[in-house]
């Protein structure tokens, strides 16, 4: 085994006794950005699916750039190629995310058999992007909701696997009893399943009547479920805050587009359970 040497006067021995000038290592020159991009996550910005799931559709043959089928994880493509999946050509689309204060007696959902009305309309014509919910709101719960043509980013927020904080109002038909605040953060069987909040409490000048409810893995749904076993009628349900966004000069019924500060949080704020 040859012998190290250090650095000594700016000169370096090698293993034979000989001496070197020594010199820093020069790093080499970087490619340039060819503008490429890997096909599962052209694919998923397409909006077909998510970056996992584009990936089980080339190794099956069901993707084609060019006419050609691809089948090789880790193919890269250029703007211009020709992407299909299927029958389908696929074209790129901008990324966009949207924040909407959702309104009572719509329905969270891109479409409804009933022709109710759903958050699409409020949204229809705004944007060239074909954007869709993320997650669900109940039909009489208000306030925010995001849509994106984020495939990748909607599959992993309503993923089981992951969490995101949600904050909600919450207004009763009567006042909130002390001792059901443990009942509500210890949980509770309701249909075999174990729901559960993060936090609750009091709103600061407000009746007792009133209170703000914090989940993670909780649907606003299940807060609905476990105030009704303790006993209460939900007035008013009103996601308040999510992530770290909240309904800050967005009126009821209206929507803004997040910028990119804002999406970069709203990604850091989802986590792993």
């Amino acid at each position: 085994m040859h012998k190290k040497y250090k650095k000594n006067d700016g000169k370096q021995k090698t293993a034979f006794g000989a001496k070197k000038k020594w010199a820093p290592k020069q790093a080499k020159p970087k490619k340039e950005n060819d503008g490429s991009v890997r096909l599962n996550k052209y694919i998923s910005n397409a909006g077909i699916c998510s970056r996992r799931e584009a990936d089980t559709l080339i190794e099956t043959g069901a993707v084609k750039v060019n006419g050609k089928v691809v089948t090789k994880l880790g193919t890269r493509v250029m703007p211009s190629d020709h992407v299909s999946v299927g029958d389908q050509r696929l074209k790129t689309e901008k990324l966009v995310y949207i924040l909407l204060n959702k309104p009572k007696d719509y329905l969270t959902t891109s479409k409804d058999p009933k022709n109710r009305k759903t958050v699409m309309q409020l949204v229809a014509g705004q944007t060239k992007q074909r954007v869709y919910p993320v997650g669900r709101l109940e039909r009489n719960t208000t306030g925010l909701i995001l849509l994106t043509n984020d495939g990748e980013f909607t599959t992993k927020i309503t993923s089981t696997k992951y969490a995101i904080k949600k904050i909600y109002y919450v207004h009763l038909d009567k006042n909130f009893r002390k001792a059901d605040f443990e009942k509500l953060t210890d949980g509770m069987m309701i249909a075999g399943v174990h729901y559960r909040v993060d936090e609750v409490s009091f709103l600061q000048g407000k009746a007792k009547s009133e209170l703000g409810i914090e989940v993670h893995h909780s649907s606003n749904k299940a807060i609905k479920l476990m105030l009704e076993k303790l006993g209460y009628n939900l007035l008013k349900l009103d996601r308040v805050a999510y992530g770290e966004l909240t309904k800050k000069n967005i009126l009821r019924g209206k929507f803004r587009y997040l910028n990119d500060k804002e999406i970069r949080l709203l990604k850091m704020s989802v986590y792993k359970k």
